[in-house]
This record gives C-alpha cells, structure tokens and sequence, in this order.
C-alpha cells in the first residue's frame, strides 16, 4: 500500500496534489472584532475604526489568530469530525478589511500513512492574506482511535 492509500477521510481517498474546494469566507466587522475578543487580543485595530485611522490603516483588520482559526476550521472541516491538526505554521501577507472577502484554497503537498501536509493560501481583493502549511492526521479507527492514541480513552 502507498501512502497515498493510507490516507482516508470522510470523503474517500486523499493523494497527493489533491486540491481543496475553495472556502469564501465574508469579512465582517462582526467577524474581525468577535476573533480578536475571543482570542483575547485587545488591540485597538482590530475593533477600533478611529484608532486604526490614526495608526495609518485604512479600517480596522483581521488579526493573526482569527486567522489561524480559520485556517484550522477548513482543514478540518475537509478531512472530517476525527481530523487532527499535528502543525499549522502560517504567515500573514494582505490585511483582510471588513466589506472584503477571503478565499481560502489549499492542496495536499505530501501523504505520511495518516497524515498529510497541506499548502494553504488565503487569498482577498488586495492579495494574498495568510500562507503557508498544515499537518493533518486523520486516524483510520474514527474519534476513539484518536482519544487512545492520546492516552486519554
């Protein structure tokens, strides 16, 4: 069996140079100030518009965990309920300003048995907002497989 046999998901069988649906995600200022809250990053350009201004941004904008978070929900949201994320290792590029939209695209770059390394780009209308990779683990035995292997059945 090749690795790229290994590697199963909800879907069916991943390989190498697969590419990911496309994820469009709209940029809000909901969006924008609920990740910064939620990820605790009081920051004033990231909820507010005058303080931005002053700072030389156009708006407010995304922040850098927002983003990883979203990197992560459409990783796991393709490979499915027992998807592990192993690495998510990502650069931020264009700001992504309310009233704008990102597209998130990705391709598997590499298969290991259940893992696989994915290239990630985000891209909204002034270029590309976060680069970069995520190792996935997707075990063969579903969300007990995974609690065990953690040591935590």
């Amino acid at each position: 069996m090749s690795a790229d046999e290994g590697m199963r998901t909800k879907r069916s069988r991943v390989s190498t140079g697969d590419e990911l649906p496309p994820l469009k995600i709209p940029i809000t200022r909901t969006l924008i100030v609920a990740g910064a809250i939620a990820s605790r990053d009081y920051q004033d350009v990231h909820h507010d518009t005058e303080l931005a201004h002053q700072k030389g941004s156009p708006d407010i904008f995304m922040n850098i965990l927002t983003t990883n978070g979203l990197v992560g929900r459409y990783i796991t949201d393709h490979f499915g309920p027992t998807a592990v994320l192993r690495k998510v290792a990502i650069r931020l590029g264009a700001p992504n300003y309310p009233g704008d939209t990102m597209v998130l695209t990705a391709r598997v770059e590499e298969i290991d048995g259940d893992t696989a390394t994915v290239r990630v780009v985000g891209a909204n209308g002034i270029g590309k907002h976060v680069t970069g990779t995520v190792t996935v683990t997707v075990p063969a035995g579903g969300p007990s497989a995974t609690a065990a292997a953690e040591g935590q059945a």
